[in-house]
């Protein structure tokens, strides 16, 4: 398997490493450390792609043309919506875990897939054309 980012690979390799060193007591340290390293990837990834997307976005208005929602660009709305909740699950599970148990667990749980299924089919934000006025415009 060829790696994907080998700074990472280098960091899972030391972290690995360390836990043979250091022993079985370390691991939910050196796990967190790894998963954290990792989030601050995916967080430098995600806002590499916003900030292209809103330059291309403001290219296009700064031309005169409309900006249009293309399929794409809705599948990295939805894509970024659901790996912030998949980051967000982690500690909220723990805190469900540690003060409810199971039963915690699956509140949280069921609140997680509510929230992205509301996201995903558009009942808080659906799209409307934007030529068309708000109630509050004149």
């Amino acid at each position: 398997m060829e790696a994907r980012d080998p700074e990472l690979k280098k960091e899972l390799d030391a972290t690995l490493h360390a836990r043979r060193e250091l022993g079985e007591e370390y691991d939910s340290a050196l796990v967190e450390s790894f998963l954290e390293k990792v989030e601050q990837r995916l967080d430098g990834s995600v806002d590499k792609r916003v900030r292209r997307q809103l330059a291309e976005q403001q290219m296009v208005v700064a031309r005169g043309a409309r900006p249009q929602q293309s399929a794409e660009s809705n599948f990295g709305e939805r894509f970024g919506f659901a790996i912030i909740s998949m980051i967000l699950a982690v500690p909220l599970s723990a805190i469900a875990v540690v003060n409810a148990d199971l039963e915690g667990l699956i509140v949280a749980w069921a609140g997680i897939v509510g929230v992205n299924a509301v996201h995903a089919r558009g009942w808080l934000w659906p799209s409307r054309d934007r030529s068309q006025k708000s109630d509050w415009e004149d």
